[in-house]
C-alpha cells in the first residue's frame, strides 16, 4: 500500500472508478444481449427500439471515458447493419 497520502488517495479513486466503469459495461453487455436477441426472433421494430436504448448507452459510456469513441460508434454501425438485414414483414 501506498505511503504517500496523494498516492493513498488515487489509489482510493482508481477502486471507485474502476466500479464505475464495470457497473458500466456491464449495462452495455446487457443491453448488446438484447439487441442480438431481438436481431436473432426477426423482429424489426423491437430490434430498432432496442437499438436506441443501446446506442444511448454507447454514447453515454464513451463520453464518461468508459470505452472510446470510436468503439462505441463501431458497435452501434454493426448492430444498426445487423437490424438492416432483418427482412421486412
Amino acid at each position: 500500500m501506498a505511503n504517500i497520502k496523494s498516492a493513498i488517495k488515487r489509489a482510493k479513486q482508481a477502486k471507485v472508478n474502476q466500479a464505475r466503469n464495470k457497473a458500466m459495461k456491464t449495462v452495455l453487455h446487457d443491453t448488446r444481449k438484447k439487441v442480438l436477441a431481438d436481431i436473432a426472433s426477426g423482429d424489426k421494430e423491437a430490434a430498432s427500439k432496442s437499438l436506441s436504448e443501446y446506442a444511448s448507452k454507447l454514447a453515454r459510456a464513451a463520453k464518461k471515458g468508459v470505452i472510446k469513441k470510436n468503439n462505441a460508434s463501431r458497435k452501434q454501425s454493426r448492430m444498426a447493419k445487423a437490424i438492416a438485414k432483418i427482412p421486412a414483414k
